[in-house]
């Protein structure tokens, strides 16, 4: 069996790599030439890594022709929220255009390898108090760029399905993190300033956004688990949401985070941490994926946390 994953070394991708290890499969990765290998440092001897620019067509389809995957599991997308404020275009072009390019690439090249899409939570956006938790058939509100690239893509999913029979499984994940997550979401750039203050790196003072708006957090461990589950049970042309069902306040997540520390710190809110307009709430139902799957989460929140911090007590 081999499997390819889009974004392998990224947060989620790289976690993913290691437990498609464990499953004694042939494990793919796409990277561009300069994609950071840290994520995978500890299993590069065990992947084979190809090139490949989704936003290029002959380069997808090289790549895919090169591996004709099992699998293909797509986590490679401009994922970072506020960076599709400044550069939408870029959002745009990276998360649909790449995702078209593969599947116009398969169709090409007459494959039809089962294909996991991680969409997101995000694409609900503005959802009514009376609406949580959030099921797969609450309308689509996005509120951001990266929130409408999103819609695309999973539009994008269901439409080769049922036009050309592609064996599309869509994901909407809600938030998740753990160690090697990036420094510029939420949790882990807490962790960061937390583990900074403690070596004397930086002053006592915590900088932070909005406080006030409820996420629901899994554990990236079990989101990549639930991933591996969608390829192997999920029905092709369906949705799941992988969510906790658990909602915490940001202010909740900073103070447990905090609980895992002895120091003392002055907690200001910065403009620029804002967004022009932001999610209240995203509380997910995990049930239609349950009872298709089996899937539920296991790990505790505060291991995930306190798992986050020691990573960045390491790097600091």
């Amino acid at each position: 069996m081999k499997v390819l994953i889009t974004g392998i070394t990224g947060f989620a991708g790289s976690h993913l790599a290691e437990l498609a290890l464990k499953k004694g499969v042939d494990v793919f990765g796409t990277v561009r030439w300069r994609s950071r290998l840290e994520n995978i440092e500890q299993i590069k001897n065990d992947v084979k890594l190809v090139d490949c620019d989704m936003r290029d067509f002959c380069s997808v389809k090289s790549a895919l022709k090169k591996v004709n995957p099992d699998y293909i599991f797509h986590l490679a997308a401009q994922s970072f929220v506020p960076s599709s404020w400044s550069a939408p275009h870029e959002t745009m072009t990276t998360n649909i255009i790449g995702q078209l390019n593969f599947f116009e690439a398969i169709r090409d090249l007459g494959i039809n390898p089962v294909m996991q899409i991680a969409c997101s939570s995000e694409e609900y956006g503005f959802v009514h108090p009376e609406e949580v938790p959030i099921t797969e058939e609450n309308p689509l509100r996005p509120l951001s760029p990266y929130a409408v690239s999103k819609v695309a893509q999973d539009m994008m999913g269901y439409q080769y399905y049922k036009s050309y029979g592609l064996k599309i499984v869509r994901t909407r994940g809600f938030n998740h993190t753990g160690p090697r997550r990036g420094e510029v979401f939420v949790t882990s750039n807490f962790a960061k300033q937390i583990a900074e203050i403690e070596t004397g790196k930086r002053e006592k003072v915590i900088h932070v956004g909005n406080l006030d708006a409820r996420r629901d957090f899994s554990d990236v461990r079990d989101i990549v688990r639930a991933y591996w589950l969608t390829v192997e049970k999920g029905e092709p042309g369906e949705v799941y949401n992988v969510a906790s069902g658990i909602a915490y306040k940001i202010s909740e997540i900073l103070k447990k985070l905090l609980s895992f520390s002895s120091i003392n710190v002055d907690v200001v809110q910065q403009q620029e941490r804002m967004r022009p307009s932001d999610v209240e709430v995203l509380l997910g139902s995990y049930e239609k994926f349950n009872k298709r799957t089996g899937w539920k989460p296991e790990i505790p929140f505060d291991r995930t946390l306190s798992d986050l911090l020691d990573y960045w007590r390491a790097r600091v």
